[in-house]
């Protein structure tokens, strides 16, 4: 099992759950990234948690990244963390 910090919020009028993920999950490949994405998605829904999930980490320099359905790319290219972290109001498990 898996534990996670969430931050199930409503942007733009678009409910989101935030997934914040640590640091080694840059070093996976992108079919990796997408399988763990579509599990996390599947568990935020068995969980109740409705809307888009987005996956939030940072690369090795620190730089915030994330994967998140492309009409919200412009927010999150400029959302800062920290303040999305700060609203974190759920935990996520996972098997």
């Amino acid at each position: 099992m898996a534990d996670f910090d969430v931050s199930h919020l409503q942007i733009q009028g678009v409910d989101v759950v935030i997934i914040f993920l640590a640091r080694e999950f840059d070093h996976k490949g992108e079919s990796e990234q997408t399988q763990i994405h579509q599990a996390l998605q599947a568990c935020s829904a068995q969980a109740g948690l409705r809307g888009n999930v987005v996956l939030i980490w940072e690369d090795v320099f620190g730089r915030p990244k994330f994967r998140a359905p492309q009409n919200q790319h412009a927010f999150f290219k400029t959302a800062n963390v920290g303040e999305l972290y700060a609203q974190r109001n759920r935990r996520l498990t996972c098997n």
